[in-house]
């Protein structure tokens, strides 16, 4: 290969860029890869990522007794998506191919690249309210053993094959700040070359320009991310219509590098932004005691049962229940003009239901095996897994206390005094009084005894139901919850060939997105809800598609 022409360049090097790449070089096809980040930044956001994949109809569910189909799954989606306008049309033929990839050839082809899952699904974004609604009916998220890095460890396998055989060159610290166009084609794109750094992995780095460059391809595939950590674009972005003002205090789930910056970029080229209001930000954000990146916030993933009020001690209102909703409770969460919400659990909850976002927060699934997890799960007595303990300890938006009094003067001490304590009794109690029986009238509750229900979650992620205020299941727990940024649902246009539709509707000749900065597929293919395990599917699915994509030199 020579050092500035190729059949096709490829801008990022995360998940659906390293799949892009991955699948031309296996036919043959020369690739330039250039990423703005340093050379151990390898694999993008998906480093960070719990490794979670839809999927439909497996092994796995099959054997936890779970009925899944391609048409229930088509009836989630859709029912999530919500799709109303003129551009949803290419974002509904994404949607419809991706569920069907799910649940068809995904998973084997997955399987014989090396990549395996932990054998209980998790039933994320359950949704709560119709069954024509948004939510997942039944449990769909499969978490890859070695979580990120395990599905990223098979892509980088092949890049690096082709890396080792001449077809891809790897081109780090180049930061792209133009498509090089010519008769209204991609011919390439220019930029500067930036300083080396040695920041630890997903911190923040520096832009200093030390040279430029200038590479030539017929096809340019953009698959540089969203805007998750540029709060400016998220403020900017925010649909005020359906969700009001944007929170001026956010914590990023994201690193700093998930800029936005190559949207801009290819809209210049002829590139067009579709859906650009829809995006996914989660409630149960907290401040990371020990940062990586700035505002860096790490996302709860909860079990069911621990109560949820918001800032002045309102229980929120079902389907505002943890795990069910993620839209439908930050809208009804800045209603309250307030920008944040609290948790309020016992150590048994803690337990069982707390799991932390990110690799790097799950260890055992990370770098160990069947009997790390069973230490750290299921044996360690009354705690929590070592991460979660930590926060627990260290966690700035974490209150412990053995009594209820005890920990409402920490809410108030953290949260400004808005906590009425005989109110909050009122309501715990309440909750506690719905225990003695097996029926209930709490939809939080009946909620919890339906999860209890399916096998996974009475093993691993629902607790019994026990009351909140006998000391016997204590301590308490308040955690103090952000909104933390994270995903972007809106894109640029792309067809089912990952080309990039401009705003004419036509095809821009060589140019190519896939990833979140195409929505994941089309500008859009989750529609106004995701339904979790999405995300990494869509880069993969997406990426796969840009990189055998006929229209490919």
């Amino acid at each position: 290969m020579t050092n500035n022409s190729a059949d096709a360049i490829v801008v990022g090097a995360g998940l659906a860029g390293l799949a892009a790449a991955a699948e031309l070089g296996d036919r043959g096809k020369k690739v330039i890869v250039v990423d703005q980040e340093p050379a151990h930044f390898l694999g993008g956001q998906a480093f960070w990522s719990l490794g979670g994949l839809f999927m439909v109809d497996t092994p796995e569910q099959r054997r936890m007794g779970i009925k899944d189909s391609y048409d229930l799954a088509l009836r989630d989606w859709m029912g999530s998506a919500q799709f109303d306008r003129d551009e949803d049309a290419w974002p509904r033929k994404w949607a419809e191919a991706y569920v069907e990839f799910a649940a068809g050839e995904m998973r084997p082809w997955l399987h014989d690249m090396g990549l395996r899952w932990f054998p209980i699904v998790g039933w994320a974004e359950r949704g709560g309210s119709y069954a024509d609604g948004h939510g997942n009916s039944v449990p769909r998220f499969h978490i890859t053993w070695g979580t990120g890095p395990g599905v990223l460890e098979h892509f980088k396998r092949r890049v690096r094959d082709h890396v080792g055989n001449g077809l891809i060159e790897l081109k780090f610290r180049h930061q792209v700040s133009h498509i090089i166009m010519q008769n209204s084609a991609a011919k390439g794109v220019s930029g500067e070359v930036l300083a080396d750094d040695t920041a630890p992995h997903g911190a923040k780095t520096n832009r200093d320009e030390v040279g430029e460059f200038e590479f030539y391809a017929p096809a340019v595939i953009v698959t540089s991310g969203g805007i998750g950590g540029n709060f400016e674009m998220v403020r900017k972005s925010w649909p005020r219509d359906r969700l009001g003002e944007p929170p001026q205090d956010m914590v990023a789930g994201v690193p700093f590098h998930v800029d936005g910056r190559m949207i801009g970029i290819s809209e210049k080229a002829g590139g067009h932004v579709i859906n650009g209001d829809r995006m996914w930000h989660y409630t149960e954000g907290v401040r990371n005691w020990n940062p990586i990146w700035p505002s860096h916030g790490i996302r709860i993933l909860p079990g069911p049962s621990s109560m949820w009020f918001d800032a002045e001690g309102n229980r929120l209102k079902p389907p505002c229940l943890p795990g069910f909703d993620t839209l439908g409770t930050l809208k009804e969460i800045l209603k309250t003009g307030h920008e944040y919400s609290w948790f309020v659990l016992t150590q048994k909850v803690i337990k069982k239901e707390f799991a932390l976002s990110g690799s790097e927060q799950n260890p055992d699934m990370t770098d160990g095996g069947w009997k790390e997890v069973l230490f750290q799960r299921i044996l360690t007595g009354s705690k929590a897994t070592a991460p979660v303990e930590a926060f627990k300890e260290h966690g700035e938006d974490f209150i412990v206390a053995n009594t209820l009094t005890e920990l409402v003067n920490g809410m108030n001490h953290l949260g400004g005094g808005l906590i009425d304590e005989a109110h909050l009794r009122a309501q715990i109690e309440a909750r506690d009084y719905q225990i003695d029986n097996p029926f209930t009238k709490d939809a939080q509750m009946a909620a919890i005894l339906a999860a209890r229900n399916y096998r996974g979650d009475k093993l691993i992620r629902t607790a019994k139901p026990h009351k909140f205020l006998d000391p016997a299941n204590g301590p308490l727990i308040a955690v103090k919850l952000h909104v933390l940024t994270r995903k972007t649902l809106g894109g640029l246009q792309t067809n089912l060939d990952s080309q990039m539709v401009g705003a004419d509707g036509q095809v821009v000749p060589g140019l190519f997105a896939a990833g979140e900065v195409a929505g994941f597929g089309g500008g859009g293919y989750h529609g106004y809800n995701a339904l979790e395990g999405s995300f990494l599917g869509g880069c993969i699915f997406s990426g796969r598609n840009a990189g055998r994509s006929r229209a490919v030199a």
